[in-house]
């Protein structure tokens, strides 16, 4: 029985990742989290009899969802390198300026989510935190928001952060900078020396999830493995005086993607998106005003920091850092800089904004009960 269930499981994934794999073919850099996501949600409506599941079982083994976890944490933590630290000392006021208010005008963009829809604080809270798809879709399920409404938010804001942020710089493409670093890993060719490095990395990051959970880290697969690696790399390139480099082939994100848009979108029900259409709605033109407000910051840094503006636009933007790498590379940014700002903001809200969300709906809850009481 278990056997047949986990054959089930794989098929499940197989072909839910046909739909990222379609969706890539357009160039779209969050293709194959978005295309596997919707198809596997689609699945999970239709409950095809070929891979229809026990009735005791919501969506696919939970395993699934911590391995695309442990392999996106490994490759947020190894980001931090040499490059990532220079570029730290130079500018960090300006990247903590940054954080601050990006992570500012996505709290004010919950507050209005909550307070003009249906939707519940946490739910709101966690659709509308920078963290991405690949994200916070997950912690949110832990902490009990409504995982299906959070991965909507989250994939409107992905997509309308690619269609409105590329036209924006594009028009300011005609003066570029040259300072173009990419973290030395996608750079990586097969070689022993690497291989076994990569095997350490994999130790460091079971050693941090284990550190996780013992902290009671939110996703500790992710945010453990994430800061476990990146501290660990950090101290190598210091120690060593350059960075040490992994094989790490893009299909190994591929497959991190695919594991956690597949196991999100298993978990999807109709009743989920019951009463939906007002919060949608809201959700829409909260992002749309999430986006300028960063342009705007980002045009205000330029100015007073003398940061090419195309490289503080897709800095601030709100849609991850595959996305925004991908385009400062094809607009000549400064894609080291821009790295440094959104894997620090992804490390800022997974590690401190979901203990801060939990901690607003216990108080929201508290008063709530209290003025029952007292009626």
């Amino acid at each position: 029985m278990k056997r047949n269930t986990f054959i089930r499981n794989v098929w499940f994934i197989a072909i839910s990742s046909l739909g990222g794999f379609f969706l890539s073919l357009t160039g779209l850099s969050i293709g194959w989290m978005i295309g596997t996501f919707l198809l596997a949600a689609l699945l999970s409506f239709l409950k095809p009899s070929l891979l229809r599941q026990d009735a005791d079982q919501r969506g696919v083994p939970k395993y699934w969802l911590f391995m695309g976890q442990c392999i996106l944490g490994i490759e947020l933590g190894q980001k931090i390198n040499l490059s990532f630290l220079h570029i730290f000392s130079e500018h960090w006021l300006t990247i903590i300026l940054m954080l601050i208010l990006s992570i500012f005008f996505s709290l004010l963009s919950g507050f209005i989510l909550w307070k003009y829809s249906k939707t519940d604080m946490l739910t709101s809270f966690f659709g509308t935190a920078p963290g991405g798809l690949s994200a916070m879709p997950g912690i949110a399920e832990e902490v009990g928001a409504n995982t299906a409404v959070v991965s909507i938010i989250q994939t409107m804001r992905v997509l309308l952060v690619i269609l409105i942020i590329p036209i924006f710089v594009s028009s300011w493409a005609s003066n570029p900078v040259d300072h173009v670093i990419l973290p030395a890993h996608t750079r990586s060719h097969f070689e022993v020396e690497k291989l076994l490095w990569t095997v350490v990395l994999m130790g460091i990051a079971y050693g941090g999830y284990r550190l996780g959970k013992y902290l009671k880290f939110p996703a500790p697969w992710l945010i453990g493995s994430m800061v476990g690696v990146a501290v660990f790399q950090s101290l190598s390139a210091l120690y060593m005086g350059h960075d040490m480099v992994s094989w790490w082939p893009h299909e190994v994100i591929i497959l991190s993607q695919v594991f956690i848009a597949a196991s999100i979108g298993s978990r999807f029900d109709k009743n989920m998106f019951i009463g939906l259409k007002r919060t949608i709605i809201v959700a829409f033109l909260s992002t749309i005003g999430l986006i300028f407000s960063m342009i705007i910051c980002a045009i205000f840094v330029s100015k007073v920091t003398g940061i090419a503006l195309i490289t503080a636009v897709l800095a601030f933007a709100p849609g991850g850092i595959a996305e925004m790498t991908t385009t400062s590379v094809l607009l000549n940014a400064d894609s080291t800089f821009i790295v440094v700002v959104q894997v620090l903001r992804i490390i800022i809200v997974c590690i401190i904004l979901p203990p801060f969300f939990r901690l607003l709906n216990h108080r929201e809850q508290t008063k709530h009960l209290y003025s029952q009481t007292s009626a």
